[in-house]
């Protein structure tokens, strides 16, 4: 499988116009601050700029991303900011689902593996018919207890729900993380661009 075509899972990528004129110097001088949070390191390579971040803070705002790289280009009018960014977090998101996804099913063919036969059906009702037929004791009958009911007859081709595992957690999981995978990949995109944004229009 080629790598640039699942890359879009956890890379976010993008390119912002900046005003004519504008130095590379310039660009990174104001973007400093945000590469300046605990647990980050950076390195800067003339218009490129190179940055790892580990044990990131929750406040820092591009906490989601555990690494990218900036690099200021000639464009055609003015000067461009590219960027390209990673998150092991938004493929953790991605791959969740599918995990959950896979357990969802190894549940259904677990209980259907353990189904019981109708065989073992009847015979659990033939033990209970038996067990319901005991006469009472003479203290209960003296008492006045009502006599045990006969269970009902159960339909051999009926699955058992009250003892058949359900799928429907690891269902109710996957969905939950396939939300948060596509909140974080969008909400994530236009949230590190506006930060760029905001901060390159500082004066």
């Amino acid at each position: 499988m080629n790598h640039r075509l699942v890359q879009w899972i956890w890379h976010v990528k993008g390119s912002l116009a900046l005003a004519p004129g504008q130095t590379s110097d310039e660009v990174f001088a104001r973007l400093d601050p945000l590469f300046r949070e605990t647990g980050t390191t950076r390195q800067r390579d003339g218009s490129r700029l190179r940055f790892r971040k580990r044990d990131q803070a929750a406040q820092d705002r591009m906490a989601v991303f555990d690494g990218g790289e900036l690099r200021v280009e000639r464009g055609a009018e003015a000067p461009v900011l590219r960027y390209h960014l990673t998150s092991r977090a938004l493929l953790f998101c991605f791959l969740a689902p599918l995990m959950f996804l896979v357990v969802a099913r190894l549940t259904v063919i677990v209980g259907e593996y353990n189904k019981p036969t109708p065989a073992e059906i009847a015979a659990k009702e033939k033990r209970e018919e038996a067990k319901a037929a005991l006469p009472m004791s003479p203290i209960d009958t003296f008492l006045g207890a009502p006599a045990p009911e006969k269970p009902k007859k159960k339909d051999p081709k009926s699955k058992d729900d009250d003892d058949k595992p359900r799928p429907t957690a690891a269902y109710v999981f996957a969905g939950i993380f396939s939300v948060l995978y596509l909140v974080g990949r969008i909400g994530q995109a236009r949230l590190v661009r506006r930060l760029f944004t905001a901060r390159l229009s500082t004066l």
